[in-house]
């Protein structure tokens, strides 16, 4: 999959071109922990049935990482958080991870979506 960003201006962009989903419990509960490194075109997607107040945390996550929270479409709240003290929540029923300055040009209000690359 790819990570799809279209700002208000039009200019659609890929913001990562290689996005594994994390869909099932355990692939959400361990996330990017673990992870010593990150190629600059990965992500990682957290899907949800229902929009509501998410929280990321980075216990365990080793690397710099640009979160993205996506509510119905619209990106709701882009941060980067750092190896072992990082944590944010937002409104969302996607996240997605990226390394840091994999969301670089991402804002509130902008459009990001998954599509089959």
């Amino acid at each position: 999959m790819q990570l799809v960003h279209e700002p208000p201006t039009g200019s659609q962009s890929i913001v990562a071109s290689s996005v594994r989903t994390a869909d099932s419990f355990l692939a959400k509960a361990f996330g990017l922990m673990f992870r010593r490194s990150l190629p600059a075109e990965y992500g990682l997607a957290f899907r949800f049935d229902d929009r509501r107040t998410r929280t990321i945390h980075m216990v365990f996550v080793f690397v710099p990482l640009d979160v993205i929270w996506v509510a119905d479409g619209v990106v709701t709240h882009v941060e980067r958080l750092h190896p072992w003290r990082g944590i944010a929540r937002a409104e969302a029923d996607l996240i997605v991870e990226l390394p840091a300055g994999g969301a670089d040009g991402v804002a509130v209000g902008d459009q990001l979506s998954l599509s089959e690359a």
